[in-house]
């Protein structure tokens, strides 16, 4: 091969680049002299495991907003997933794609969705992996608001009621600011379960989970309804011990649910994915939907501790704007505050937050 002197290749370079610029000029005549403004509706999704990727390709197919940020320390994950998404930039309606390791990127977001956390291992206990993953989110949640002071929180990793506190408590945002995607996933398998008994669509059944998104999240029988048509008024015992149809059974199949699919594929993405793309559009749009996601409830339903758990919010672009006072019956109101116990428990003896 013959060796060309450098000043040649420099030369070359620069003969392209003069010609791509003239193409470029010939092309097109600017007229503006100011820069575009920055993005009004920017998301930042934290976390492109399994479930940052599909909260994101949600929130894309949705068009929830003018640029996407995606932030990971895997750099190599991180820039494949943001080529991968880029590359399919023709069929969808937002025009930018961003990712960095650097939350620099992130400048200027109205939301940011987290989902980094780390996994449980094997044998570990629930208090030790928060606490890693309260560890994680020290370095996280500082740089967010460093970039984005202005910007809504939504966690998403688990367990997403405490660490949504701990998202608070790090953020310094007011409360209405910070929320957990809590039981809006949990609700909509109840939803889904319940229509698939009745026959029916699952937009058609009206049935809540609130509490913890977890194994003592509470179904509130006493509202379930089809078309204002109320389950209790037709079975008083449903969804109790002594209720001969079992309809209980639909809601520890909702508790049972995500167990089930992490058995079966080894993790779960799909259906929180889309379950957040469902919050971000009440926000984004001001849409003031009732969801039943995790925020402050202290001094609500006798709770006298601060805990995140999930009540009806209403959600529009400051966040929770207000939180629906169900009529809930005692039981209820016991399994609740149950829940809230559950999480304080948690709670109390996390270390430096």
């Amino acid at each position: 091969f013959l060796k060309v002197p450098y000043f040649l290749h420099y030369k070359a370079h620069r003969i392209i680049r003069c010609n791509m610029s003239s193409v470029l000029q010939k092309l097109i005549t600017p007229l503006a002299s100011s820069p575009a403004e920055p993005p009004r509706n920017k998301v930042t999704v934290v976390g492109v495991g399994q479930v940052g990727m599909a909260c994101a390709i949600s929130i894309l197919l949705r068009d929830l907003c003018d640029e996407l940020a995606l932030v990971d320390v895997m750099e190599d994950r991180l820039k494949g997933e943001m080529m991968d998404l880029q590359h399919g930039s023709l069929f969808l309606k937002t025009s930018k794609i961003v990712a960095d390791k650097d939350y620099v990127v992130t400048a200027n977001s109205r939301l940011v969705v987290v989902t980094a956390g780390v996994r449980q291992q094997e044998g570990e206990s629930r208090l030790n992996l928060v606490q890693r993953n309260v560890n994680v989110f020290k370095v996280i949640i500082p740089q967010i608001v460093k970039y984005s002071p202005n910007c809504t929180l939504i966690v998403v990793s688990n367990p997403v009621d405490v660490l949504t506190y701990v998202t608070w408590k790090l953020s310094g945002l007011p409360k209405h600011r910070v929320i957990g995607s809590g039981t809006n996933l949990d609700s909509a398998r109840f939803r889904y379960l319940m229509s698939e008994r009745l026959g029916i669509h699952a937009s058609s059944f009206n049935g809540w989970v609130l509490g913890e998104h977890g194994d003592t999240s509470v179904p509130v029988w006493s509202g379930a309804n089809v078309a204002g048509v109320n389950f209790q008024s037709l079975n008083p015992d449903i969804g109790t011990d002594g209720d001969k149809e079992q309809w209980a059974a639909t809601h520890k199949a909702v508790v049972d649910s995500a167990y089930e699919v992490i058995k079966l594929k080894g993790y779960t993405n799909w259906a929180i994915g889309l379950s957040v793309a469902d919050l971000i559009e009440s926000i984004v749009k001001n849409m003031s939907r009732v969801h039943p996601v995790s925020t402050m409830v202290k001094d609500m339903y006798g709770i006298g501790e601060e805990v995140f758990l999930s009540l009806p919010c209403v959600l529009n672009s400051t966040g929770v704007s207000s939180v629906v006072n169900m009529t809930l019956t005692n039981a209820e109101v016991s399994q609740l505050r149950k829940s809230g116990d559950t999480l304080w428990g948690i709670q109390k003896d996390l270390k430096d937050i």
